[in-house]
């Protein structure tokens, strides 16, 4: 496909570029149909266009499957960026208005759910009663992935473990969260969870995470065979449940498990450790209204 350069960006071309943004990030046209509600042709179509107005291809699309191309990735950064900055303006206006409208883009760990203090839940619900207006925008990610999202724009509040701060970001205590050492009952340590020794826990293989990890965490990993590592939290839980692994698992997070005698603590006043979580925004960032109210929900919770 032949290169040209881009003239101009109108308003057709970002919608196009959203409708990109979506297929990249559901990963096939046919998932799209129901997020954007269009049909997979019409969706066909306006990549198709798209890809023509940019001169170069985004993606493969067919019997492989669907992926991005070099090229497509680095347009779903650049736009990523350019809709944040059109959301931006747009909050800036409605703040002249000092009306709530448009998007709260926020970034979550996953496995947040589960935790009794429903914070965020209730300042959620608290930013929809204000105004019907609002549409909130949930992405669930890794720690680093948040952070980078709330630097460059993309998200407007994160949710992220505060172990090492980043000086770009400013943290609102969330709550903290505790972590023990679990296995499942298809495990050999099972039936002796609780007085399982420091030789029979460094002797079964471990799952690490792949994610930062406090200090605390780390001495505690090192302590064990680490043979297997996962991106997040329910990937640690896949590897535990499978009775050949053991793993550190956030206690409200493990507790349905526990209570149905699938998992248990192994050498819970031992290995386990807290890990504060903190609500996160960009320092410096533009006023926004709607983050504005959504943090004073929070702060209120």
């Amino acid at each position: 496909m032949k290169s040209k350069p881009l003239a101009q960006v109108t308003d057709f071309e970002l919608r196009l570029l959203r409708v990109f943004k979506t297929v990249a990030g559901v990963g096939s046209f046919a998932a799209a149909e129901s997020a954007l509600g269009i049909t997979r042709s019409a969706i066909s179509l306006h990549m198709s266009d798209l890809e023509k107005r940019l001169g170069m291809r985004l993606c493969q699309r067919g019997r492989a499957g669907f992926a991005l191309t070099d090229q497509g990735r680095e347009v779903l950064r650049a736009s990523e960026t350019l809709l944040a900055a059109v959301e931006g303006f747009r909050a800036e206006v409605n703040q002249l208005h000092d009306s709530l409208r448009g998007d709260l883009n926020i970034g979550l760990m996953n496995n947040l759910v589960t935790q009794p203090r429903m914070r965020l839940t209730h300042a959620l619900r608290a930013i929809r009663r204000q105004s019907a207006g609002v549409r909130i925008n949930i992405s669930m990610s890794t720690p680093g992935d948040i952070e980078r999202g709330l630097l460059d724009g993309r998200l407007h509040v994160g949710a992220v473990p505060m172990i090492t701060t980043l000086s770009g970001l400013q943290y609102q205590p969330l709550y903290e969260e505790r972590s023990r050492l679990y296995c499942s009952k298809d495990h050999p340590l099972f039936a002796d969870a609780a007085s399982a020794g420091a030789r029979a826990l460094r002797q079964a293989p471990a799952v690490a995470p792949g994610y930062r990890m406090s200090p605390e965490a780390v001495d505690l990993h090192q302590a064990l065979d680490c043979a297997a590592t996962a991106s997040d939290r329910e990937a640690i839980a896949f590897l535990i449940l499978t009775g050949e692994y053991i793993g550190f698992l956030p206690d409200h997070m493990a507790a349905g498990w526990v209570e149905k005698g699938m998992m248990a603590a192994l050498a819970p006043r031992r290995m386990q450790f807290t890990t504060p979580l903190a609500i996160a925004t960009r320092k410096g960032r533009r006023q926004n209204l709607i983050v504005d109210r959504f943090l004073d929900a929070f702060q209120a919770t």
